[in-house]
C-alpha cells in the first residue's frame, strides 16, 4: 500500500479532492494533507475528478487543483465542484501563473490560486483558511435549511394546496389581525404548532414574541408560575421575581400546546386571565394587565372531556372562539409530494447532499402509507432516508421500515385494510401496478426481462401494461424479443 494511503482520517475529518496529472505531486500533496489530519481523495485528472465529485453523496470541503490538465482545466473543473456544492472551497496551483488566469479563477469563485512550486507551510496556511470559510458557508446552509422547515418564507403558500388546507389557510387569513383565540384541533402531528406560527406571522404581531409552552411537559406545580410568573420568596425556591409566559408574550401570541392536559385548578385562573386581560403572579397582590393573542391545541376530543369532567365547560366555550380543525396526512395525501420535496431539500441541504428527490418506487410507498404519526412522521422519515442515501435519489431501502415495507420483505402497507374498509380491485390493481413498475425500473425497462422477475410471459405483462395503463397499445414488440427475431431471420436467410 502507498504511504500517502497508510494514514487513517479521524471520523469527520474534512474532505479534500486532491488533482494533479503529476504522480510525484499528488503522491507529496496525500502525504502533506492526511498528515495534517484530513480525508484526502486523489485524482489523477479531470476526468476522473469529475465522476469522484458527481459519484460521492457528501461534499468535498475543498478541492485543490492543477490548472493544465491532458484532459482538461482547473477552471472548468472549480465551475463543476461549485456546481455541485457551493460550500466547496477550490484552490488552483498552476506553474504557469499569470495576471489573467488568476483574475479568471477569481471570477469563478476560486478561494486562492497558488503558484508552483510552492512552500509546505505556505500550502498548509491556505488549505486551513479555505476550510474554516468552507465550515463556515456549509453551516450557514444548515441553519438556513432548518429556518425554512420551521419558519417558511410564506407560510400560508407553504401549508397545502389541498382544499382542506386551503381552507385553512383562508381562515387564517382573516382571523389573523384579529385577537380572537383560536382552538387548533386534530391528530398527533399534524402540524398544530405551524398553524399558530403562521397565524402569528400573519398577524400584526409578527414583529413581537412568539412563545409556545407544552402543558404536558410542565409538573402541575410549577404550571401556575411559568405561565402567570410569581414573586420572590412566594415559594421555596423562588429567589427571585419570575414575569410568566403571559408577561413574555404581551404584544405577542402564546401557544399552549396539549392544552387537555391543563389541571382543573389552573383552568379556572386561566378563564379569568382570558376574561380580564390581567395575570396575578403567584405571590403577588395586584393584578397585571397583558396584550396576549392565545392560541390553544390538542389532539383530544375536547366535547367528550367536557361531558367526562375533565374539562371546564366555561373555558371551552371561551376557547372556542374560532376553531381551525387540522385534517390528518392521510385525508390530504395530495399534499404528499410537495411535503416531500420541501424536506428533502432542507434536509439535503443540512447535510450538504446533492439529493435531487424521491425514486418513483419509494414515493409510490410513502403516497400508500397511511401516516398514523402524519407530518411529523413524514419529516422524521425523510430526515432518516436523507441521512441513509447514498445516491441521488431516495430509494425504497432508505425509507423506515414501517413505510418501505415492500422492500424488506414486509407486507406493503397498501395491503392493510383500512378502518373503514376499501375497493379489493382497486387495491390489487395498485399493488400489480407497483409491482410491474418495480421490476420494470429494476430491469431498465426491458419487457421480456421484467416479465421473467414476475413469473408471467410476455405477452401477458404486455396486456396488463396496457390494462393498467401504464402504457398505451402497441404494435411494436419488446426490444429483446424484436431483436431476437430479426437476429433468427437474418440467420434463416443466410443458411
Amino acid at each position: 500500500m502507498s504511504s500517502s494511503t497508510s494514514i487513517a482520517p479521524p471520523p469527520g475529518a474534512p474532505r479534500i479532492l486532491v488533482v494533479d496529472d503529476e504522480p510525484g505531486l499528488r503522491e507529496m500533496l496525500g502525504i502533506l494533507l492526511r498528515r495534517e489530519g484530513y480525508n484526502v481523495v486523489i485524482a489523477p485528472g479531470f476526468a476522473r475528478a469529475k465522476e469522484v465529485i458527481a459519484a460521492t453523496p457528501s461534499p468535498f470541503a475543498l478541492v485543490l487543483t492543477d490548472l493544465v490538465m491532458p484532459d482538461g482545466s482547473g477552471l472548468d473543473l472549480l465551475t463543476v465542484a461549485k456546481e455541485r456544492t457551493p460550500a466547496t472551497e477550490v484552490i488552483v496551483m498552476t506553474a504557469h501563473s499569470t495576471v489573467d488566469v488568476a483574475l479568471e479563477a477569481m471570477r469563478r469563485g476560486a478561494y486562492d490560486f497558488v503558484a508552483k512550486p510552492f512552500q509546505n507551510a505556505e500550502l498548509r496556511l491556505l488549505v486551513g483558511r479555505a476550510l474554516e470559510k468552507s465550515a463556515i458557508v456549509a453551516e450557514n446552509a444548515r441553519l438556513r435549511a432548518r429556518i425554512e422547515i420551521a419558519h417558511p418564507a410564506d407560510p400560508l403558500e407553504q401549508l397545502g394546496k389541498s382544499p382542506s388546507m386551503r381552507a385553512v389557510a383562508d381562515i387564517i387569513r382573516r382571523v389573523a389581525p384579529s385577537r380572537s383565540t383560536i382552538l387548533v384541533t386534530g391528530e398527533s402531528g399534524t402540524g398544530k404548532e405551524r398553524i399558530a406560527r403562521a397565524i402569528h406571522a400573519a398577524s400584526d404581531r409578527a414583529q413581537k414574541p412568539f412563545l409556545v409552552v407544552n402543558c404536558g411537559a410542565l409538573p402541575e406545580n410549577l404550571m401556575e408560575s411559568e405561565l402567570f410568573g410569581h414573586e420572590k420568596g412566594a415559594f421555596t425556591g423562588a429567589a427571585g421575581k419570575h414575569n410568566g409566559l403571559f408577561r413574555e408574550a404581551d404584544g405577542g401570541t402564546l401557544l399552549l400546546d396539549e392544552i387537555g392536559e391543563l389541571p382543573l385548578s389552573l383552568q379556572v385562573k386561566l378563564l379569568r386571565v382570558l376574561q380580564e386581560r390581567k395575570v396575578r403572579p403567584v405571590g403577588g397582590t395586584t393584578e397585571l394587565a397583558v396584550d396576549v393573542r392565545l392560541v390553544a391545541a390538542t389532539n383530544r376530543d375536547v366535547e367528550r372531556e367536557v361531558a367526562e369532567g375533565k374539562f371546564r365547560q366555561d373555558l371551552y366555550y371561551r376557547l372556542n372562539i374560532i376553531r381551525i380543525e387540522l385534517p390528518p396526512l392521510r385525508a390530504r395525501i395530495e399534499d404528499l409530494p410537495s411535503l416531500v420535496d420541501h424536506f428533502v431539500h432542507a434536509f439535503a441541504v443540512e447535510t450538504g447532499k446533492q439529493i435531487r428527490g424521491v425514486a418513483p418506487d419509494a414515493l409510490r410507498m410513502l403516497l400508500a402509507y397511511s401516516f398514523p404519526g402524519n407530518v411529523r412522521e413524514l419529516e422524521n422519515a425523510l430526515e432518516r432516508a436523507v441521512a441513509l442515501c447514498a445516491g441521488p435519489l431516495i430509494g425504497l431501502g432508505d425509507l423506515p421500515p414501517a413505510i418501505g415495507g415492500a422492500a424488506t420483505g414486509a407486507a406493503p402497507a397498501l395491503l392493510t385494510l383500512p378502518e373503514k374498509g376499501c375497493e379489493l380491485d382497486t387495491i390489487l390493481a395498485e399493488a400489480e401496478r407497483r409491482l410491474i413498475l418495480q421490476a420494470l425500473e429494476r430491469t431498465d425497462g426491458v419487457r421480456t426481462q421484467a416479465a421473467k422477475l414476475l413469473g408471467v410471459t410476455f405477452r401477458s405483462l404486455r396486456y396488463r401494461l396496457v390494462k393498467l395503463g401504464i402504457e398505451a397499445e402497441a404494435e411494436g414488440e419488446d426490444d429483446d424479443e424484436s431483436a431476437s427475431r430479426q437476429t433468427s431471420s437474418r440467420h434463416g436467410a443466410t443458411k
